[in-house]
């Protein structure tokens, strides 16, 4: 890897650092929140949150949707995009809008697990807990695997090309999952609704996929279409040739 490169990954380093640091006093200044009321309904513990507590717990969902739930798929479609692609300029693009949303995502589940940490008890009882855990660390391999990617035709990018791939996808899947069962684990706790949030994120989920499945087949599509047009202007067999309509024209035929 070049000097310049490396100079590059420590400033970006050095600066999610300074900014995940920075917003500890913001998010440690909300830490101080009324106690819970907990009563018991139908064998099961509910929680009465302070508006304040029920405010962080909202923010922290929003702040994993927007990574995991749509910055990360996002990240995903628009790198696909780059396959067909031979504009330089263009691709170039591609490629840098791709790593801004998987920084942003990244930057986004810092601050949600801050939040966390310092706001929720974690005890890691639950699947919700444990995945979430478990994302954290996992989100910054892409990230990672992307700042350090070999040059174009070494030796190994394809092996580089395969791991970015398996875990951006498992990272995003894993993050999809989370997000149901983060929803799930509210309404268990607090017996308030959420069924329209998961009509809301399934309709999005449906849409990612659906736009997922057609970018593979959308060159075809525009091949086909291309090809359709020649083919709608070209003499059809009916058609008679210019030779064929003078040799017809009333001046040609024998008096």
């Amino acid at each position: 890897m070049s000097s310049k490169m490396v100079q590059t990954t420590q400033k970006l380093i050095v600066h999610v650092a300074i900014f995940i640091f920075a917003l500890l006093p913001l998010v440690s200044a909300t830490q101080k929140h009324t106690k819970k009321i907990v009563h018991k309904c139908n064998d099961h513990k509910v929680l009465e949150l302070s508006p304040k507590l029920s405010f962080q717990i909202i923010l922290h969902g929003f702040l994993l949707w927007a990574s995991m739930g749509f910055l990360m798929p996002m990240a995903i479609l628009v790198i696909r995009m780059s396959n067909k692609e031979e504009n330089g300029r263009r691709l170039k693009m591609i490629v840098y809008t791709h790593a801004a949303l998987q920084i942003v995502s990244v930057l986004l589940v810092a601050v949600a697990t801050i939040m966390s940490v310092i706001n929720f008890e974690n005890f890691f009882d639950n699947t919700h807990q444990r995945v979430g855990l478990a994302l954290y660390v996992a989100i910054w391999l892409p990230l990672v695997a992307g700042i350090f990617r070999p040059d174009k035709g070494s030796k190994n990018r394809g092996k580089w090309y395969a791991f970015h791939w398996l875990i951006g996808v498992t990272v995003t899947l894993l993050g999809i999952v989370n997000v149901y069962i983060g929803l799930q684990a509210y309404n268990k706790k607090t017996m308030k609704s959420t069924s329209i949030w998961n009509w809301l994120f399934s309709a999005e989920v449906g849409v990612i996929v659906l736009i997922y499945l057609l970018q593979e087949k959308w060159h075809y599509i525009k091949q086909s279409e291309w090809i359709l047009g020649n083919e709608s202007v070209r003499p059809t067999d009916q058609e008679s040739s210019p030779t064929q309509k003078k040799e017809l024209s009333p001046s040609s035929e024998p008096c």
